[in-house]
């Protein structure tokens, strides 16, 4: 490979990195033939894979390993516990030639619950599901013997392996063993619990399995505040152990399942120009296959369309024989001998979720790459956005947001900062004096400042803003469209940002009278919106400071006319204080500023004298 070529390889895979979300999941590379060479998991995506890549990285088998890459693809998963099990299945599945663990065939454990007449609970790494049901498998051994701790103290399993029937305990075939006689087992073989008894603790241990441990909690907090009422505390210690051990039990993990067995799942997300359709195949109760396909639309085909020829084309490229399918939508699609499944709760919904989360993550992963190449693309997905959230008539190009500062009513200032395609457009930035209003009242103030705002553009014949966005709720709102709508008569869009009781933004009003309108807090929209409200709060706080800062400063000499800033330092650089310079001679005064100037600054200061003087001179006259 020459240095060229091999400089365009490492810029397209740092391009991909650049473009890995900071998610957990597990992350594959590929050689020039398109073969995984390694798998690898991550907390977080973007920060491990990057790793690879620094120019500091010293380890030879890591230099090795990313000369052979040529692409990366990655899986997104909720948990990091996820991203481990994820990797274990791929790795068994493609045997990489750079992962040297887990090669061996070992698996994680998981818990049988056998199908016997007094079934028994027990950790196991293989798995026949003749003998019994299988929840797992664990990537963490603290919660697995957690639970079957757990299970042990609250029902007491049999852990002796003898086949128990039910003519065996008539006959007395079976003796009591010391489990029984120290509390951890209630001797069924030997008909002191009842099949019925054993069984129902049983079944509610399958329960803890599942994670529908919210009746055990209710149970377990009746029993608790029972014996704390009975003043029995230290059996209500132990039964609030068990309490907080089965709140902070997470019960198996959303990416396996032995539950579920050759399953094909497919999700969709798109757009008036494409469409991305996720694949995932299960086998075995293990994800195995995970990729995303981008489809580019020829004409206005719907996602059931595009869906039904990405199932077909999918399943006919990676050779699947699954004999299920789980979609996100009912479907007019009929495959020979393959069920479609649209899965509302349960382990299979969970592995839908998951499809569509990295459907989504997918297709914003082009979206920024897209928008990399070309930033005003993303200016104009924006303003789609707001048009689309907010069902304004044009796009919002230029949106203007005010907000006012004062203290107690004093030094009372607004601001008014504009955004011109969702960039902050700092030359139109206005600062505000508030001049008509006495005292705290923001209302009033919102007003002086809007009317003076949008009178102006009027007059001068400036293009008015696509929207307006006040620092607050419903009341700056409607003050607003009072004077914009009421008092000039223009039509304005007006949306509010309204804040919780930690002052922190958590809705977004429009229309009349204000709705709320529906905004993820995590999305690139809230964090504009946010954005745009704390630039409008820096630019009003930093105005009213120097306002603040200069009252602070005022010095009585400003308020004289004729003396300017030189003249008064140079009076309080000779004199020390204004007191002093009260207090001083025209001719002390002259040696600083002058005759000219000390006249008027004495004049200031003894205006008595300079009355009197010329009365007295007139009266010498007559």
């Amino acid at each position: 490979m020459t240095k060229e070529e091999n400089d365009k390889r490492l810029a397209y895979l740092k391009g991909i990195v650049s473009r890995l979300p900071e998610k957990p999941g597990s992350y594959q590379y590929y050689d020039e033939h398109g073969t995984i060479i390694y798998v690898g998991k991550a907390k977080n995506l973007k920060s491990r894979v990057s790793s690879y890549f620094h120019a500091e990285v010293d380890r030879y088998k890591t230099k090795v390993l990313v000369s052979k890459i040529h692409d990366i693809s990655y899986t997104v998963v909720n948990t990091e516990e996820d991203a481990l099990l994820l990797e274990n299945s791929l790795i068994k599945k493609y045997n990489p030639r750079y992962n040297v663990l887990l090669k061996d065939g070992k698996t994680y454990p998981s818990i049988c619950v056998t199908n016997e007449m007094f079934p028994r609970i027990f950790k196991t790494r293989t798995i026949n599901k003749r003998w019994g049901t299988y929840y797992g498998p664990y990537s963490h051994q603290g919660s697995m013997n957690a639970v079957l701790e757990l299970i042990k103290k609250l029902y007491h399993p049999r852990t002796c392996r003898q086949p128990i029937t039910k003519e065996g305990i008539e006959q007395g075939k079976y003796r009591l063993c010391l489990d029984y006689h120290i509390g951890n087992c209630g001797g069924p073989c030997c008909g002191r619990q009842s099949v019925e008894d054993y069984r129902r603790g049983i079944e509610q241990a399958r329960e803890i399995l599942k994670g529908n441990t919210r009746g055990l909690l209710r149970m377990l907090r009746d029993d608790m505040e029972r014996l704390a009422a009975g003043l029995r505390f230290e059996e209500a210690e132990e039964v609030k152990r068990r309490y907080l051990l089965v709140e902070g039990f997470v019960a198996k993990s959303e990416v396996v399942s032995h539950t579920i067995s050759n399953v094909d799942v497919f999700s969709i997300t798109s757009d008036e120009r494409v469409a991305f359709i996720n694949y995932i195949h299960v086998t075995a109760g293990s994800i195995n296959q995970s990729f995303t396909f981008e489809y580019r639309k020829k004409l206005d085909e719907t996602d059931e369309e595009l869906l039904s020829l990405g199932i077909v084309e999918m399943r006919e490229r990676f050779g699947s024989t699954s004999r299920e399918v789980i979609v996100p939508f009912a479907m007019e699609l009929r495959l020979d001998g393959v069920t479609l499944t649209v899965p509302q709760r349960g382990d299979k919904k969970t592995l839908l979720d998951l499809s569509e989360m990295n459907c989504r993550q997918y297709r914003f992963d082009r979206l920024k790459q897209a928008e990399k190449l070309n930033p005003e693309q993303k200016a104009v997905r924006l303003m789609k956005e707001v048009q689309q959230a907010l069902r304004l008539p044009s796009l919002p190009y230029q949106v203007e947001c005010f907000d006012n500062s004062n203290i107690s009513g004093t030094d009372a200032v607004a601001a008014c900062v504009v955004f011109k395609k969702m960039k902050p457009s700092k030359k139109d930035y206005r600062k505000y004096n508030i001049k008509t209003v006495a005292g705290p009242d923001d209302y009033a103030s919102m007003k002086e400042v809007v009317r003076r705002r949008y009178s102006r553009l009027v007059e001068e014949q400036q293009p008015l803003p696509d929207l307006i966005v006040t620092d607050g709720g419903r009341g700056q709102m409607e003050v607003v469209r009072q004077v914009v709508e009421g008092e000039l008569g223009l039509s304005i869009p007006i949306a509010g940002l309204a804040k919780d009781d930690r002052h922190r933004t958590s809705q977004l009003l429009y229309g009349f009278p204000p709705m709320v309108v529906g905004m993820k807090a995590d999305s690139e929209l809230f964090r504009l919106l946010t954005r745009l409200q704390d630039e409008v709060h820096r630019f009003a706080i930093t105005f009213h400071r120097d306002k603040r800062s200069k009252h602070a400063l005022h010095s009585e000499l400003d308020d004289i006319q004729g003396i300017g800033p030189k003249s008064r330092d140079a009076l309080i650089k000779a004199m020390g204080s204004v007191k002093r310079i009260a207090q001083a001679t025209p001719e002390a005064l002259a040696e600083a500023v002058g005759k000219a100037k000390a006249a008027l600054v004495y004049a200031h200061f003894h205006p008595a004298q300079e009355t009197a003087e010329p009365a007295a001179a007139g009266h010498e006259k007559s």
